[in-house]
């Protein structure tokens, strides 16, 4: 009896121990150490928003995880300036609440689930948003070289 309670404690010490399932999440990678960490469940968008560099107006990038890939769903333009634009077969133009317009139905996936970014300046204002978390990268690190990567569950 004290055998089988002691082999059962055992048992429930060792599982314990073992990480827990866990949501699938994005790292932020900066000179291979991690800034921040977000979960990233499936259908969860992710947008990454910045100034253009010749006009000022916002755009924006928008991600989600579908099935385990980091995919670009839809980009958000203030204008058709200086290399902004639709390119045909990417997607559907939408205009956009308050002017611009949204590329919607992207769907495209990222290689290796990753996004390569050098993050702008202040002035450029890199910054991910997802629900009700706010990363201001160009805060925390402008002009660094920066890997945003969706790690599996």
């Amino acid at each position: 009896m004290i055998c089988t309670i002691r082999a059962r404690c055992i048992l429930a010490a060792l599982l314990m121990a073992l990480p827990a399932w866990a949501e699938p999440f994005v790292e932020i990678r900066i000179d291979g150490s991690v800034l921040r960490t977000l979960p990233l469940p499936e259908g969860q968008e992710l947008c990454l928003t910045w100034a253009h560099s010749v006009t000022g107006g916002k755009v924006a990038d928008c991600f989600e995880n579908l099935a385990g890939q980091l995919v670009l769903t839809r980009s958000y333009l203030h204008d058709f300036a200086a290399g902004l634009g639709e390119v045909a077969g990417r997607g559907r133009l939408v205009p956009a609440t308050g002017g611009g317009y949204w590329i919607e139905q992207m769907n495209e996936p990222l290689p290796d689930n990753t996004l390569t970014l050098r993050i702008g300046s202040a002035r450029v204002g890199h910054v991910l948003r997802m629900a009700d978390h706010v990363i201001p990268l160009s805060e925390l690190a402008p002009g660094a070289r920066a890997l945003l990567i969706l790690a599996p569950e």
